[in-house]
């Protein structure tokens, strides 16, 4: 009898449903580990610390997030033992990749730089004033997120009964963006995220400049600030359809480069969304000078994401950088199939 053989097609799909399956294993075994490390963190604290690290998963407490030196709601590193540290460091490093745990643990001691190199400084610099919080109960089969928060750290994990893990607001800053003096100097924390960019838009032509480049005076901060609700931004920039191969290259390692402080699954995550969107969709915008030291900020626009980039305050010396997901900030969207789901099953009068 003769070998028959699959269409190529049917192969095709068979390797993608195979790269789904894998995708979605990695991503259960991921979201056991987080509900048992984080029941492992709560359950060192004691009753008072409990009370004040969680708030009810509905709480509005968990959409107040920001990235400046503010008071926060949570469990303070300073208040904590050493046994809790222990559990609180091993929640961080699985929820972070490797490199996302230590450029976290970088941008926190950076409060110690501020601390060596301020005179009469207006805020506290303290490198345990830092907080977890949790809302709701976690498990596999409850919503529930994570917060990891202070001054230039901020991370939100959402979890939703087993649809999925939303990791935005994702945020980190660095200040000074590079130590100029004192015991560190010449520490670069974000350092990539600024080369890279800056290698991508010195590869441009004239003309790709003229389209990627704004020379206008770059903004202070970034536009999407702590806002819990974003839009997308009017279309400017240089789509990479426009950018040679090599360039494309630069531009997809940038988003590789803001992704991958996330656990290997969730970054794997996001750049298969970005796969299945397509680079079509991908538009690189560059604001102010293109001088090293002088104020620059630059984004990137997808189809269902931003990151923002600046590098303005403090003489150019003091960088902000976000990722945004315009549905799934929050988990958003993940929430938003969870409740259609119920109420295709139960009704529109079921309550959550």
């Amino acid at each position: 009898m003769a070998n028959k053989q699959f269409p190529k097609s049917l192969l095709l799909f068979a390797v993608f449903l195979s790269s789904v399956l894998q995708a979605q294993d990695a991503r259960i075994e991921l979201n056991e580990r987080l509900v048992t490390v984080t029941d492992n963190f709560l359950g060192s604290l004691t009753r008072e610390q409990h009370n004040q690290a969680v708030f009810d998963f509905d709480d509005e407490e968990r959409l107040n997030w920001h990235f400046i030196p503010r008071e926060r709601n949570g469990a303070a590193f300073r208040d904590m033992t050493e046994e809790q540290l222990q559990a609180a460091h091993a929640l961080l490093r699985t929820f972070f990749s490797e490199s996302g745990y230590a450029q976290a643990e970088a941008v926190r001691n950076l409060e110690n730089v501020l601390k060596e190199i301020e005179v009469n400084g207006r805020f506290e610099r303290d490198p345990d004033n830092y907080y977890l919080t949790v809302f709701g109960e976690p498990g596999m089969d409850n919503n529930w997120a994570l917060r990891y928060e202070g001054h230039h750290l901020a991370f939100n994990w959402t979890f939703v009964r087993g649809l999925g893990i939303a990791s935005s607001p994702q945020f980190f800053g660095s200040n000074p963006a590079e130590v100029r003096s004192g015991s560190q100097t010449g520490l670069r924390v974000l350092a990539a995220e600024e080369d890279i960019a800056r290698q991508l838009v010195e590869s441009l032509t004239a003309e790709q400049a003229g389209m990627a480049v704004l020379n206008t005076e770059a903004p202070r901060d970034i536009i999407t600030g702590a806002n819990v609700d974003i839009s997308r931004f009017d279309v400017s920039g240089i789509a990479a359809t426009d950018l040679d191969s090599t360039q494309q290259g630069l531009l997809i390692d940038l988003i590789a480069e803001v992704a991958s402080v996330q656990a290997s699954a969730l970054y794997g995550e996001r750049m298969n969304r970005l796969r299945q969107e397509g680079t079509g969709s991908l538009r690189f915008t560059w604001i102010g000078s293109t001088d090293r030291g002088a104020p620059h900020y630059y984004r990137i626009q997808g189809a269902s994401f931003v990151i923002e980039y600046d590098n303005v305050q403090n003489d150019a010396n003091h960088i902000h950088l976000v990722w945004r997901d315009f549905e799934g900030d929050f988990g958003r969207d993940l929430l938003q199939l969870h409740y259609d789901g119920v109420a295709a099953v139960s009704g529109t009068g079921h309550t959550h």
